[in-house]
Order: C-alpha cells, then structure tokens, then sequence
C-alpha cells in the first residue's frame, strides 16, 4: 500500500535512486536517437523546421510512475512512486508538474508532464564538437505512457501497464508511467515535434534530453541524452560533417 507520508528530499544526503540504505527501485530513462528527419513549414508557414521522431525509453529496474495530484485549474503537482526492493511503495514530492495541453490536431486536450525532453540544436566546430547552443525545439510536454515495447525479458509487461493519454481533467488525480522495457513517443508529424531551422547553414548536432531539469528520481542522470550529427539545409544520406 501505498505510504501516505511523502518521503522528504531537501536534506536527503544523496539523491534517493543512488542511496543504498534506501535500496529502492528505481527507473533509467534515456533518448532514443533521433529519426525520420524531414524539412517542412512551421504551421504559420513562415519558419522552415526540421520534423524529428522521438521516444523515451525506460530501462530501469522499475517503473516511472507518477503522481499528478490538483494544483491549479490547469497544473497538477507531479509525485513519484517508487518501491524498495521489499515492495513498500512511497509517493516522493518533484519538482516537477503536470499541464493540461491541448492538441486540437489529435484528439483534444490531454494531462502531460511538463519538461519531460527537449530537442536542442548545437553548432560545431571543425573537430565536430559542440560549442553553443542555437534553437530549442516547442515540444515540452509528454503522455509518458507505454506505447512502444522496446525490450523483452521475465521483468517487462507483454501488454501496457500505462496504456493511454489521461483525458479527464476533471480528475483530482491522475497517474502517468513507463514501464520497464517500454517507451513513450511521437512520431515526426506530430505537433511541435520540431526545431526552427529558418536560415541556418552548415554542420549542426540535434539532441535530445529526456528529463531536461533533472526532476524525475532515476538511476543515472548521465545517460539521458542522445544526439545526431547533420547537414542544414537538411538532405537524406550521408551528411559530411565531422
């Protein structure tokens, strides 16, 4: 059952996921790497940008699961439940939050986690590394749901645990998650899954972080990012960039 008192975090010495006395379960999310690139118009028609498929990815020894409890008329404050590993499960506070977020384009309006990955353009330098940062995709806020099943093994569900956007905004409560083994994500059509590219020339890095603020409690923190070299104005195949 889940502990009605929230575990506190402000004066925890380590962070909880890396604490052994705590010796909980946590998550590992990470970036898949960025896929079906394409050019198109931003919707105003004005901006050129570069379309890009996405997903994150659980591969912890647990679940992401959180807990969006009512804090305004369109946020929700986002707790995290996790178990140790003799199965008691605790709700720990975030820093994190849920929006209600409109998609007019796919079915309405939908609770999402607020920050949960953000596309980056880096510039490069001659030897192909990073050196500033250039554009910032509008894609913020994510389902976190099992839509993809990306692994196997005797620890990932055969079916979705997490299985759909949460529509009903009326809810004082509502739970998102990944399970172990299974990804969230967005295919390159949809909705500001984007980064403005208007006017840019030459070699340039696309990443993508998955907890960009570091609010979800997981395993490691040094994994969440993955990225991909590419020419602009953006042509399929082979790039020639450092």
């Amino acid at each position: 059952m889940l502990a009605t008192a929230l575990a506190v975090l402000a004066t925890a010495p380590v962070p909880p996921c890396q604490d052994p006395a705590l010796a909980l379960r946590c998550p590992d999310l990470v970036m898949a790497p960025p896929t079906d690139l394409s050019l198109a118009r931003s919707p105003s028609g004005r901006r050129v940008v570069l379309r890009i498929a996405n997903r994150i990815v659980n591969l912890g020894a647990a679940p992401l699961e959180i807990r969006g409890h009512r804090s305004g008329p369109d946020t929700m404050a986002a707790y995290q439940v996790i178990a140790n590993a003799a199965g008691e499960r605790r709700a720990y506070p975030t820093a994190g939050s849920l929006q209600w977020t409109a998609v007019p384009t796919r079915g309405g309006d939908y609770w999402k986690f607020h920050d949960a990955a953000r596309f980056e353009l880096w510039s490069l330098d001659a030897t192909g590394r990073r050196t500033a940062l250039v554009r910032v995709g509008p894609k913020l806020n994510y389902c976190l749901r099992d839509l993809f099943r990306r692994r196997s093994g005797p620890v990932v569900p055969l079916r979705a645990v997490f299985p759909a956007c949460n529509q009903s905004y009326d809810s004082p409560e509502v739970t998102l998650g990944i399970s172990i083994g299974w990804a969230d994500g967005y295919p390159a059509i949809y909705p500001n899954n984007w980064i403005d590219v208007t006017g840019l020339k030459g070699c340039f890095a696309i990443v993508q972080r998955a907890d960009p603020d570091h609010v979800i409690l997981e395993i490691s923190e040094a994994n969440n990012t993955s990225s991909r070299v590419v020419r602009l104005p953006y042509r399929p195949g082979l790039q020639h960039c450092p």
